[in-house]
């Protein structure tokens, strides 16, 4: 890349782990539990949605989606994180960084307008629930899906390519976990207000539209459920949209703190693991909130278990 001549940058340096150098064992066992039942949990909703009749629904259609994209997100960064944690050195090549940072923001894109596309259907199902298959079906969920996937890498392709022609006039150390664009635009010595206008107007567009969007699909959810005559109807019809709801609060609380704080002009150990809550512990927590009261699911793991 252009910036990478002018620079002569060949690496980064990640400091994130620089504190931990003598108590590394637990991070890094902590961490390795976590992104394995990760891995595991998420692929296991993934199959199941696959395999089993019963999950061959619109809900559960995206909701594989939302798994495979957490083992993608994961995957992204742990497996350097605990390579950091393993070595004396944290550096990660400058081919590396780009690839980390363009993989991460896309799945990060992905997964906004994802639950977006979750909440829509959400509203469908119990706003317009005659006429729900007709507005969801199998053709509109994969364009649906494909325009989350094909967005959030667009969106990111545009941020990866403005950040990495910044020039860095030899500095390498990241203060972060992992590679990731405010990090990279505190380290930059050349004018950074294009790519903050990026980070606000295309965040306007891929994360607080479909935040939006989520709100107000809420906002008739909630109507329509109020108007349920029966205590046994509302909590139907509510529990079908807690687990979608308690992922929105999780995802966008913790992501949109992390990015405020960032911002922000004081830094702070505390200030710098809070992207790692958000990027390690919500894909590990997703699954579990999917799961744990879902009836659907849990029989089909059971039918799964007899014909293993």
């Amino acid at each position: 890349m252009e910036a990478q001549n002018e620079t002569g940058l060949s690496e980064f340096i990640i400091l994130g782990f620089k504190l931990l150098q003598e108590e590394r064992i637990f991070p890094f066992s902590a961490l390795l539990i976590i992104y394995l039942f990760t891995v595991l949990w998420n692929t296991f909703i993934v199959v199941m949605t696959l395999v089993d009749q019963r999950l061959r629904t619109p809900m559960y259609f995206f909701l594989g989606n939302l798994s495979f994209l957490d083992i993608c997100y994961t995957t992204t960064t742990i497996p350097q994180m605990l390579a950091h944690l393993l070595s004396e050195r944290s550096n990660i090549s400058y081919m590396g960084c780009v690839l980390q940072v363009y993989f991460f923001f896309s799945f990060v894109g992905t997964e906004c307008l994802l639950l977006a596309v979750m909440a829509f259907d959400r509203y469908v199902a119990i706003c317009n629930p005659l006429r729900y298959t007709l507005i969801i079906g199998k053709t509109i969920c994969l364009q649906l899906a494909m325009a989350c996937w094909t967005g959030g890498f667009l969106n990111s392709a545009v941020h990866t390519t403005f950040a990495f022609q910044l020039p860095f006039c030899g500095k390498n150390c990241l203060d972060a976990f992992y590679c990731d664009i405010p990090p990279l635009l505190k380290l930059s010595c050349g004018d950074t207000s294009l790519n903050q206008i990026l980070l606000l107007s295309i965040g306007l567009f891929i994360a607080w539209t479909p935040l939006l969007c989520i709100l107000l699909s809420y906002t008739y959810i909630i109507s329509t459920v109020l108007k349920i005559r029966s205590s046994e109807g509302r909590q139907k019809a509510f529990s079908t949209c807690s687990s979608h709801l308690t992922v929105v609060l999780l995802y966008y609380g913790s992501s949109i703190f992390t990015y405020l704080s960032s911002n922000s002009s004081h830094s702070s150990n505390y200030a710098r693991l809070i992207p790692v809550i958000y990027s390690v512990l919500t894909p590990l927590l997703n699954p579990i909130i999917y799961t744990l009261r879902n009836k659907d699911v849990k029989s089909a793991w059971r039918s799964m278990i007899r014909h293993t």
